[in-house]
């Protein structure tokens, strides 16, 4: 497949693995890079008809995709009710007039047709064949893919069944009551069965590498059932026991809002708002701020950490920013973002892609709010390894280490006395933490550590750092880092 920028989407035909897909079938991937996210547009170029699956709220580029292919968009489908980004089903059936289509399994809010198993959606020649393959979820499908009546599957859309390397993680409903055991007994059979069909069939999840939707996805966005039977971990022969242990087993912390998306996305909701946002000043945003408006700085690392708004949150615009705001931000949170315009207007968009629409407004000049106002400007204190050391050896126990790394980073690279907080459960457990003891933070590189560094300092913590280069930085021989730690 053609690359695709980290941050950016693409609506390009799926490169020289798709161009054996017979007619009349038209597949177009489009994959988000920050969410490792792929809608699909599925049609027959000999009748115009398309259905759109999993689309992401902003859907120019999937009407965009239909218009360069002269497709006519009749049905949007869900593979699932998703946790990690709100679907744009109520957007693009606004735009086209579509149906809203979900498994049997799920129900709906908002008006939807139900798809029961071994149902044909008929688009004239190309017809897809809906499959029930719950595991991940209870009413999660997967979409067959045939040229005609009768023909072998070209292709298999997967949704968060089977990924690329990997299988959808079955333990995301937990808290809502549903036990591993059971979704994961029905992720075994779903998984045996994707697994039968023919070799060539083209396999086409819904994510990518960096989703914490499972934890071993590949880089690669297409394969073929013949290349997953032989390399994904998850299809070896094995009991369902020792499948539900082995695929539960080092799963990724969850990101805050999953299970506000997993709800949110049943719901009939308001439509994404794309009016302009109000330029704010000093005075109004500390109005916003008394009513409980939190400040998101999106700017880089360096410059935030050079100088930002007491108070403000710094989430960098170039790593997995709606993730990191996802779960450090509740869904209700006011906010104010503060950066360049463009960088607002794309980190409006990526928090909307996760339903988080309160925005109140934006702040386009930060350094020169900070010249005219130095009393409130503030500065990250960022140490090297060295400098880290030294700090360790002065205060002893007195000093808190926070590693921010998940549990699966931190298994395979300990970090000798350090207390382990994922960034994604970061907000849940400042009231675990005493504000007034020095505190360090690493992670595995130094962006995620000054997030959340910016975290403990918004939320009264007096003497906070990170390290700059994290635990990578840190010498193998200096007791530091040790695989023996606990």
């Amino acid at each position: 497949m053609t690359g695709t920028t980290p941050n950016a989407a693409s609506a390009v035909p799926l490169g020289e693995r798709m161009q054996g897909l017979p007619d009349p079938i038209v597949i177009r991937q489009l994959y988000l890079g920050c969410l490792s996210q792929a809608s699909y547009l599925v049609g027959d170029r000999s009748t115009g008809r398309a259905i759109a699956v999993d689309p992401r709220r902003d859907v120019d580029e999937m009407l965009d995709a239909a218009a360069e292919e002269r497709l006519t968009i009749e049905l949007v489908v869900e593979t699932h009710f998703h946790a990690d980004f709100l679907s744009g089903h109520l957007e693009l059936a606004t735009a086209t007039g579509a149906q809203i289509a979900i498994g049997a399994a799920g129900t709906t809010e908002f008006d939807s047709r139900k798809l029961a198993d071994g149902e044909l959606i008929d688009l004239g020649t190309v017809q897809v064949e809906v499959w029930s393959t719950p595991g991940h979820t209870p009413e999660s499908i997967s979409l067959l893919v045939r040229p005609a009546a009768g023909a072998v599957p070209a292709a298999v859309l997967t949704g968060d069944t089977l990924f690329i390397g990997d299988v959808g993680r079955p333990d995301l409903l937990v808290a809502a009551g549903v036990p591993v055991a059971s979704l994961g007994a029905q992720l075994y059979e779903s998984i045996a069965r994707l697994a039968r069909l023919p070799d060539a069939t083209l396999v086409l999840p819904a994510h990518g590498a960096g989703s914490a939707c499972g934890k071993a996805l590949s880089s690669e966005t297409v394969s073929t059932i013949g290349e997953q039977r032989a390399s994904n971990y998850a299809l070896a022969p094995m009991t369902r026991e020792q499948f539900v242990e082995i695929v539960t087993d080092g799963q990724p912390a969850a990101p805050g809002y999953f299970g506000y998306d997993a709800v949110l996305n049943r719901k009939a909701r308001p439509l994404m708002d794309e009016r302009p946002l109000a330029l704010m000043d000093l005075a109004t945003i500390d109005r916003a701020s008394t009513d409980g408006a939190v400040v998101v700085d999106v700017r880089p690392t360096i410059d935030f950490a050079a100088g930002h708004l007491a108070g403000s949150l710094g989430i960098a615009l170039d790593g997995r920013f709606a993730e990191q705001a996802g779960s450090l931000l509740g869904p209700d949170t006011s906010i104010v973002l503060a950066g360049d315009i463009e960088a607002i207007g794309e980190a409006r968009v990526r928090l909307a892609r996760i339903g988080f629409d309160r925005v109140r407004g934006a702040l386009t000049d930060v350094e020169s709010v900070l010249a005219a106002h130095p009393s409130r400007a503030r500065r990250l204190s960022r140490l090297t390894a060295a400098a880290f050391n030294e700090r360790k050896k002065s205060l002893g126990d007195l000093l808190v280490v926070i590693d921010v790394r998940s549990p699966g980073e931190v298994a395979a690279a300990p970090l000798a006395g350090a207390r382990n907080i994922p960034l994604t459960r970061l907000r849940t457990e400042l009231a675990t933490l005493d504000h007034s003891q020095p505190t360090v933070v690493l992670c595995a590189g130094g962006a995620r550590s000054a997030i959340a560094s910016s975290v403990l300092l918004a939320s009264g913590f007096r003497d906070v750092s990170d390290v700059l280069g994290g635990v990578n930085a840190l010498g193998d021989g200096d007791g530091d880092r040790t695989a023996n730690s606990t």
